[in-house]
């Protein structure tokens, strides 16, 4: 590349610096009290009901992520091509299939793993519980797990993502700069007017809040992109998004049909 670093470090470190770049951005709005309008929670309630504090969120981000690094340089030392050269570009056709088979298998990957999480008593309590310390979601917690969920969740996850699609090093910097975008932003605790993830993602804040709470931990497993699985295996929780007394907005579960009818 003309700025002399290979797509396969880009590809590695681009997304971290995306990571603290982006919910960074939401840190400031965090700041910003008219905007707590638009919060999912009070703003006191993060203080009350998380038991970790920001400071061990972001030392368990970082461990998480060097396990990525480690992983990343070392799955494209194994596939990579001797020669140095970086393989020729597909068309965009060609890539906008890609990231939709990498979105799926990702998609798939985490939705089975995360559920079995929950299902499996001993995982949950000593392994998956720890993302579950954050109640109240905040931008920079959404990679905040016990390492080894992070490997098998995120890490493995990631990297069957894209062999599977069969990306080139150079397509992944987009695609998991967009994936970790896409998982902070469902995290970030606010229903911002005009974003376009919440428009074109029906797994958006408001539905993976709903899985942070204690009615929902049972519900809405699927993550990042799409709710695909929730819907065909019966684990998907409806919700309406509503005004808040005293301010902001509040995800709250609604009854299906089928739920309504069990009863």
């Amino acid at each position: 590349m003309p700025i002399g670093v290979s797509d396969e470090l880009l590809g590695t470190f681009v997304p971290i610096a995306v990571y603290w770049l982006y919910s960074g951005l939401y840190v400031a709005l965090d700041g910003v009290e008219r905007l707590d309008a638009y919060r999912l929670h009070p703003r006191g309630e993060e203080a009350a009901r998380n038991v970790v504090s920001r400071g061990a969120v972001v030392r368990g981000v970082l461990v998480q992520q060097a396990f990525q690094v480690v992983v990343a340089l070392t799955l494209f030392a194994v596939i990579g091509d001797e020669s140095g050269i970086a393989p020729k570009q597909p068309s965009a056709v060609v890539i906008v299939l890609q990231f939709i088979i990498a979105m799926f298998v990702m998609d798939t990957w985490q939705y089975f793993m995360h559920r079995y999480m929950h299902i499996n008593k001993f995982l949950y309590k000593h392994i998956h519980s720890k993302h579950h310390t954050l109640v109240v979601p905040y931008s920079f917690g959404a990679l905040y797990n016990h390492p080894l969920e992070g490997l098998i969740l995120d890490t493995i996850g990631g990297a069957l993502s894209f062999l599977l699609s069969g990306m080139t090093p150079r397509t992944s910097i987009f695609f998991f700069s967009f994936a970790t975008i896409k998982t902070v932003d469902d995290h970030c605790g606010l229903w911002l007017p005009g974003n376009i993830l919440h428009a074109l993602f029906n797994n958006n804040t408001a539905y993976h809040d709903i899985h942070h709470q204690l009615y929902g931990n049972k519900y809405n497993f699927s993550q990042p992109f799409f709710v695909l699985w929730d819907k065909i295996l019966g684990t998907y929780m409806p919700y309406s998004l509503e005004n808040r007394k005293g301010g902001g907005f509040e995800s709250r579960p609604v009854k299906s049909v089928e739920q309504t009818k069990a009863d």
